[in-house]
């Protein structure tokens, strides 16, 4: 494989690889750059800003007024919120105060949230009164061990004028906050001094943040971050930066409960002394005025979201001159997507990489000078990357051959939260250290640069989001016409990949099957399944086969059934 010491002679990034990051907690990075920044804005949310002195308040009353309900270090307080300021003073309230965070994702279902609250242990849990979020936390609040709602306002956030127009006009959209002794205004809760004890935190060894591994799964595992990979993420992230001294301005469309917005749009940007312009969810023409009004310089997004904005109206009429660089990542990035991105708007567009587990990014392309098209970029600063044997993690690859890619550094998890049996299959262990497997296949050039060639995971990347076949397959398997299942991510030129759902059925199919009179079509099917699933998971059809390709030993061969497929689409 590729000598690690050759390629960091011919290093791209900006900040020499072998940089020192020594542990800090997340507390005491947000303090010291709310100090040294205090004027800055560091939100400006619809068109109105928040400070780093602002910002910082709030987050000091957010900590005391937890504190004053009993909570602590250690307690595990949720985020089920969008892009919106509540979410930054209760994310970094919550880390003054020595707990941790655990996001929680707007697309998840009821039963998806009751459980991960349960697996988490979260106690408190944030959100807004919006009618797509407030209802739901309600019910996950009756059904589950979680103790209490902490609801705030859309409206009390947005500028004057603007609050006025959404009382009046988007009262549809409004959920009211019930008087209800477990739930407490946000307003509330920061009716304090900001005066609370904060308590010691050990970087290496408290977690900061518990992040699920996308979308849902039968188990779903909790990635635990600590205060060392966050701010070390952080940092490396900023490293990249050829003008990281110059204004700093970040459209924040990607969700904040992601990993990959947690530690790009916000961590990074908070280090960085720079301004974030929140919108509560991504609407293309929303993004194309912002990054006008604002003269944003930097647009992270997974594909998707650039090829929506390609295809707006608005677009034309943007103006990128501000925009210096755009990142990719949560899914691969089309050439022909980025070359007619770059070309429109003279923006640059690389292409990054990384996992829950490692807090969010391991490589990125440079944001200067020459790239290495169809890479995921050199490893960011301080992070190592090896090839292993596809079958056998604990040998190097075969000379010249693709291999797994495993990772190292100062960003990798600590573990999966009560999941001691997942840790043994994350990490192998090589000359004596523990390497995060990544599931992935790839190559490494002599200068670095990582391509991803295949995947070891089932999973579909949907839009940046992950989806697991299995779990969908688990509520094809509630329907009673069905006998088997298998879903597969196909191509789609707007998400990337579309998760498909093959079935065969029953004999006595639409006997009893409560899916209407005679046997149930793909369509009928699709019908049914559908609003069983989170909105990344929908599928975009079920197809009734009458048989499914199977190995010989008898199990169902999704490997088989992708190449049937390819070999059907010529």
């Amino acid at each position: 494989m590729t000598d690690e010491r050759a390629w960091q002679t011919r290093y791209r990034h900006p900040t020499p690889w072998a940089v020192d990051l020594p542990p800090m907690s997340m507390p005491d990075m947000f303090t010291a750059s709310t100090a040294r920044h205090a004027d800055r804005a560091m939100i400006d949310f619809l068109g109105r800003h928040y400070s780093y002195a602002e910002v910082a308040d709030g987050a000091r009353r957010v900590a005391a007024g937890l504190a004053a309900m009993g909570y602590g270090k250690g307690d595990r307080i949720g985020l089920f919120l969008p892009n919106v300021p509540h979410y930054v003073a209760a994310y970094y309230g919550a880390l003054l105060l020595g707990a941790t965070v655990v996001n929680f994702s707007p697309l998840y279902t009821v039963h998806e949230l009751v459980h991960q609250v349960e697996d988490s242990g979260t106690r408190a849990l944030f959100t807004i009164s919006a009618s797509a979020l407030l209802p739901t936390a309600l019910k996950v609040l009756d059904k589950s061990r979680l103790e209490r709602l902490i609801v705030g306002s859309v409206a009390g956030a947005l500028p004057p004028a603007k609050s006025l127009l959404y009382r009046l006009f988007k009262g549809k959209e409004v959920a009211r906050r019930p008087d209800d002794a477990r739930v407490t205004a946000f307003s509330a809760l920061i009716a304090n001094d900001g005066q609370f004890s904060a308590p010691a935190i050990d970087p290496v060894g408290d977690v900061a943040l518990i992040q699920y591994t996308g979308g849902t799964t039968g188990a779903p595992k909790g990635a635990m971050l600590t205060h060392a990979n966050l701010s070390a993420n952080a940092r490396q992230v900023v490293s990249l930066d050829p003008h990281r001294g110059d204004t700093d301005r970040i459209i924040g469309a990607l969700p904040l409960f992601h990993v990959f917005a947690n530690t790009c749009v916000l961590n990074r940007t908070v280090l960085n002394g720079g301004e974030m312009v929140l919108l509560p969810r991504f609407e293309a023409g929303q993004v194309l005025g912002a990054i006008t009004r604002t003269k944003a310089t930097a647009l992270p997004g997974v594909p998707t979201m650039y090829q929506a904005l390609l295809d707006h109206p608005k677009f034309a009429a943007t103006d990128f001159s501000s925009l210096r660089v755009c990142i990719s990542g949560g899914a691969p990035l089309p050439a022909e997507l980025r070359d007619k991105w770059s070309a429109a708007t003279g923006a640059r567009l690389v292409e990054g990489y990384g996992l829950s587990e490692s807090s969010g990014v391991l490589t990125c392309n440079p944001y200067e000078g020459a790239q290495h098209p169809g890479t995921i970029g050199q490893p960011v600063p301080a992070t190592r990357l090896r090839l292993v044997d596809k079958e056998d993690p604990a040998k190097p690859v075969a000379a010249g051959e693709p291999g797994e890619i495993v990772a190292r550094g100062p960003q990798v998890m600590a573990g999966y939260w009560n999941r001691p049996e997942a840790v043994a299959d994350a990490f192998v262990t090589l000359d004596g250290e523990a390497w995060l497997r990544t599931g992935d296949v790839g190559v490494i050039d002599e200068d670095g640069f990582v391509a991803v060639v295949d995947r070891l995971k089932d999973m579909i990347s949907v839009g940046g989001f992950k989806v697991f076949p299995s779990q969908i397959e688990e509520i094809l398997y509630h329907h009673p016409a069905i006998k088997e299942a298998l879903v597969v991510g196909v191509p789609d030129p707007y998400r990337g990949e579309a998760p498909r759902a093959f079935v065969t059925l029953n004999a006595a199919a639409g006997e009893g099957d409560g899916a209407g009179e005679g046997v149930p079509d793909g369509a009928t099917l699709l019908a049914w399944l559908n609003p069983k699933l989170g909105k990344h998971e929908r599928v975009d059809a079920v197809v009734v086969r009458a048989a499914l390709p199977k190995t010989m030993i008898g199990k169902l061969s999704r490997k088989d059934l992708l190449a049937e497929i390819r070999a059907e689409a010529g």
